[in-house]
């Protein structure tokens, strides 16, 4: 076999890697979860967490996918000369590589209401009323039309492989992303309403700061907006050079993905409070969030409808927006699959790719056509149960099978005074002790709900 493709650069795997991780997780998860738990008393603690997990966490995965030189079931296989260890190992790998390709699976259906609904102002400025009504109608037309349209945008950039497609593209999607969110973000602040929402979100209720629900929301939110236990962080740790410091590079991946999450807060709740504003209902009687998990398709359009001409544009560039974070983070979800055929079989790149965005896209067809029976199903499935169960046996492998005196060998390869330090001094034992439990945290609150 060729040897291991590697990112061009370290500005490629950061691109790519917080990419991955920027995804409809940021900038519709965080700000709903932020609104529903208390607004700058959920960030603040948000912010403390990522700091407790999601980077800890983050640094294993990029270390031992760098080490392993491969994608999960591989790498953690080297991890450990046990045998029975390799074969749990493998297990381990092979899981994290199926809940990646079934979160694609929704994923895919999900960004493709994006594309429709980016569409809908498109159709009206056209004046066919019909189409527009087809755009935002659910129906299992629709849903199978732009499922496949985004699977296939998926495929092409994947197709290309690492350099000229994943690092490439992500290096033109993430700035755009970027601009866009901070352009939207800068027009929504204007408007009449905009500033009840900012102090919502930036002024912490002390007294919710302890919580239970803010904690554990604040935590959970860490761990899935980095893709821990998904695969990806892994595998792009598989395509670094070892000339690279993986302490630095995964704090700039954590501070971009973080920094996005908070642009995001800045946009969607001071949108919620000038939707209320112009008289769209956004809390029940109690205070509670209507709407959570359709937020994005029912509130934000209704939104939209009340500013005048500029609804258009403005419809338009907030779902191009949901488009490009979703497309970062798909390529990342079917490249995982990809990769594992590739590794296995000794397929070529593009028949790799088109086999798997089949059988990937196959089961989104048939979603689609079981939606009530399927969809939350397989939501539940991976990110409630399958994401942070590999996530602790990736914890646990880390902090207990991996030998410490090797950690430090993969460490000190792009970071030689990386034992000299304060962060060899606690990660090592924090990876083994803290983080298994707040991993814990995050399935009991997970499975039990």
């Amino acid at each position: 076999m060729s040897a291991r493709a590697q990112f061009s650069s370290k500005l490629g795997f950061v691109m790519a890697a917080a990419g991955s991780a920027i995804g409809v997780g940021n900038i519709w998860g965080f700000p709903t979860q932020a609104a529903s738990n208390g607004g700058g008393a959920f960030l603040l603690v948000y912010l403390l967490m990522i700091v407790l997990l999601g980077y800890p966490m983050l640094v294993a995965e990029i270390t031992i996918g760098r080490h392993g030189q491969a994608g999960p079931f591989h790498a953690l296989q080297k991890l450990t000369g046990n045998r029975s260890g390799k074969a749990i190992a493998g297990l381990v790998g092979l899981a994290a590589v199926v809940t990646v390709s079934l979160i694609f699976t929704f994923y895919a259906i999900v960004s493709g209401w994006f594309i429709a609904y980016a569409l809908d102002p498109l159709a009206k400025l056209a004046g066919l009323s019909d189409s527009a009504g087809w755009l935002t109608a659910f129906s299992t037309s629709r849903n199978l039309v732009f499922t496949l349209l985004f699977a296939l945008l998926s495929l092409y950039v994947v197709s290309r492989g690492l350099e000229q497609g994943i690092e490439k593209w992500s290096s033109r999607l993430m700035p755009l992303l970027l601009l866009m969110l901070m352009v939207l973000t800068g027009y929504m602040l204007t408007q009449p309403g905009a500033g009840e929402g900012l102090k919502a979100y930036l002024v912490p209720d002390f007294s919710r700061v302890l919580n239970r629900d803010v904690l554990i929301g604040a935590l959970g939110q860490s761990f899935f907006s980095l893709s821990l236990g998904a695969a990806v962080m892994m595998l792009y740790g598989s395509y670094l050079s070892r000339q690279s410091s993986i302490p630095s590079l995964a704090a700039q991946v954590t501070l971009l993905d973080t920094s996005v999450a908070f642009l995001a807060g800045l946009l969607i709740l001071p949108a919620m409070y000038v939707a209320q504003h112009n008289g769209v209902a956004i809390f029940a009687e109690d205070g509670s969030l209507l709407s959570s998990d359709t937020l994005v398709f029912s509130v934000l359009p209704a939104l939209f409808e009340t500013m005048g001409q500029a609804q258009y544009l403005i419809a338009f560039a907030f779902f191009l927006l949901m488009i490009l974070a979703a497309l970062t983070s798909s390529i990342s979800m079917l490249e995982a699959p990809v990769s594992l055929a590739i590794e296995s079989t000794g397929m070529s790149r593009i028949k790799a790719t088109w086999l798997m965005t089949a059988l990937c896209t196959l089961i989104s067809v048939v979603i689609v056509f079981n939606f009530g029976s399927l969809f939350g199903l397989v939501i539940t499935a991976t990110t409630q149960y399958a994401q942070p169960l590999v996530s602790m046996c990736i914890t646990l492998y880390a902090g207990w099978v991996w030998q410490r005196n090797k950690v430090l060998a993969e460490l000190k390869a792009g970071c030689p005074d990386v034992e000299q330090g304060l962060f060899w001094k606690i990660w090592p034992w924090y990876v083994r002790f803290v983080c298994p439990v707040l991993v814990l945290v995050v399935i009991i609150q997970s499975i039990g709900g």
